[in-house]
């Protein structure tokens, strides 16, 4: 609200020198559309109009089913031949576009265009409709472009002219292009922007999406005029149903973009057919493929959630989309564990657990639980290294796929005992660490039981908490209590928000590996949690409605079974666990 009031008043001062006045309220203005008042018979659309709408949206709903379908295979192309190049590649293609796109709009509008007679007054088309517009402003528009006096190139006034006045023309302007100059602008207006849209550059899709597809309805107008004998319709109206079919057919918005045409127009009469024509669109689109947003979301691998599931999805439970292999930190951690995890993993939240009952009522009563790290044994490295990414390649992959290269690392020399292991893990600062987890780790000796014995639940810490209390210094010996550790404050743990420092950029030489960070304190002992035998839908709307990132899974006595992250509730992962469903049955 405070933009649109600042744009107006200046924009009205500025333009009509009356400062205060509001008379013009936005940007995009697509102009009045007004039958003459000595005309009774007139009218924007008629009941009978509604079945030619209907067409068009199925139409628009097609080709914008089209357009998303060669440009998802242009993204995808992009991204295996030109994003992983140099950046100056990126540069050289949207050179090439810009190039293309000069030449085919300057060829297309000398060789394809017509040259027509120019019209004298402002009241262009039939008696009925006046373009509420002065004739300077039309004739401003208008490109001669190597036509002869009195004359315009219609194809060179769509293409050389800014886009919002495009569309004005296209919208108010009866009578002055050619079916054969809008069938050719269609065509190589569709394609350059469905070139154009992915390259490397801030370019919209929005308004050349509206100029499209008022191309479309524009032709469509004077098809049913010409050939079918239609007189009465009014081109605008064509117009701008298909603007709206063949944008609603790209990006499926139906409620905001009905909302948009109508504040854009000044008609509210529009409602209905704009309504119709969308939601058409949208349903005959939606057969065929996602809209354009949706598409380039799933390319970026961004786990965005559908708005509910599917009925079929509550077969499955919480215990079957889960990730049961978790990578965890206990109340009472060594400084170098958390340095271990933090960059071997690339999770936002830890759970704080206990292993046992028995660890569990010595927590409970105030006592440090601690965990101690694997000395190097240069004999045990390689062993452990191949379970490791044995685990890595099955279901039960511990702690975390990101140790499936650890293998391939070079076998280090056997430290000297004095060594600082915290230093060799700074020179090692993207590499895995096997050999720096706590002695629970797996063992080849253990059962599958041992392997995956419960897991008390505590709470949950975030990363970026992990991070600040390291920077930070919060920590304690060994030989002291975990009183003395100091405390910080919420401010002072929200001091680097939203940008918390990356754990790979920290200089942590100063701090003593051996060091103990009781966590308790900062991490969230009451988060949202469900039940193992919660049907998805209950997990999805919990989860969305709640705007959660993490979802411990937590058993009837308390023990953490798994957790649920977004990648768990995307619509690509559910049908792959409920496939996994029904072939165990």
């Amino acid at each position: 609200m405070s933009a649109t009031f600042t744009l107006n008043f200046f924009r009205s001062g500025i333009q009509f020198g009356s400062w205060g006045s509001f008379q013009l309220p936005g940007l995009l203005n697509f102009g009045e559309f007004k039958c003459s008042d000595s005309d009774k018979k007139c009218h924007l659309w008629t009941a009978m109009d509604l079945g030619f709408f209907v067409v068009m949206g199925v139409i628009g709903g097609l080709l914008g089913a089209t357009f998303n379908c060669l440009n998802k295979r242009l993204a995808k192309y992009r991204m295996r031949n030109v994003h992983p190049k140099p950046k100056l590649v990126r540069v050289l293609e949207s050179l090439l576009v810009s190039l293309v796109t000069t030449v085919v709009v300057f060829m297309a509008s000398m060789v394809l265009g017509e040259c027509r007679q120019m019209s004298s007054s402002s009241q262009i088309g039939n008696d009925s409709f006046q373009l509420q517009v002065t004739s300077e402003d039309v004739n401003s528009s208008i490109k001669t472009f190597f036509c002869p006096n009195e004359t315009y190139n219609d194809m060179a006034t769509l293409f050389f002219n800014p886009q919002e006045s495009a569309i004005l023309q296209l919208f108010h302007q009866d009578g002055t292009f050619s079916p054969v100059t809008l069938a050719l602008f269609f065509a190589l207006y569709f394609l350059l922007a469905c070139w154009t849209y992915g390259t490397s550059v801030p370019s919209g899709l929005f308004v050349p999406s509206l100029l499209c597809g008022a191309a479309f309805g524009r032709l469509v107008a004077n098809v049913l005029k010409s050939y079918i004998g239609l007189g009465h319709i009014y081109s605008g109206t064509f117009a701008l149903i298909g603007a709206a079919a063949f944008l609603g057919g790209v990006v499926r918005m139906t409620i905001s973009l009905t909302v948009i045409l109508i504040e854009s127009t000044n008609e509210i009469t529009y409602g209905l057919p704009i309504m119709i024509t969308l939601m058409v669109a949208k349903w005959t689109g939606d057969f065929f493929n996602k809209g354009i947003y949706d598409i380039h979301v799933g390319l970026r691998g961004v786990p965005l959630l559908e708005w509910e599931t599917e009925v079929e999805m509550d077969k499955l439970r919480a215990s079957d989309i889960m990730e049961p292999n978790l990578t965890y930190v206990y109340p009472h951690t060594r400084i170098q564990s958390l340095v271990s995890i933090l960059r071997t993993t690339v999770h936002h939240a830890f759970p704080v657990v206990t292993e046992n009952r028995g660890n569990e009522k010595e927590f409970m009563k105030g006592n440090q639980l601690i965990s101690n790290n694997i000395k190097f044994k240069k004999s045990s490295i390689v062993t452990r290294a191949g379970e490791q990414r044995r685990r890595s390649q099955s279901m039960k992959s511990y702690p975390s796929s990101e140790l499936r290269n650890v293998c391939d690392e070079h076998v280090p020399e056997e430290p000297a005992e004095k060594e600082d292991l915290l230093q060799q893990m700074l020179e090692r600062r993207y590499t895995p660490y096997p050999n720096l987890y706590p002695d629970q780790s797996p063992s080849e000796d253990w059962t599958m039981e041992e392997r995956f014995r419960p897991l008390t639940f505590h709470g949950l810490i975030l990363r970026s908490q992990l991070v600040t209390l390291l920077v930070r210094g919060v920590c304690y010996s060994e030989s002291q209590s975990s009183a003395s550790q100091p405390r910080l404050s919420y401010a002072e743990m929200a001091e680097d928000y939203p940008r918390y420092p990356d754990i790979h950029d920290l200089d942590l030489t100063l701090l003593n590996p051996r060091m103990i960070v009781d966590v308790t304190p900062y991490m969230n002992p009451s988060p949202f949690t469900v039940s193992p035998n919660t049907h998805v839908s209950q997990v999805f709307n919990l989860f969305r409605t709640m705007g959660l990132r993490h979802l411990p899974v937590v058993n009837a006595v308390g023990e953490i079974v798994g957790i649920i992250t977004r990648h768990n509730l995307t619509f690509e992962f559910l049908h792959a666990r409920l496939r996994q469903h029904y072939q165990t049955i």
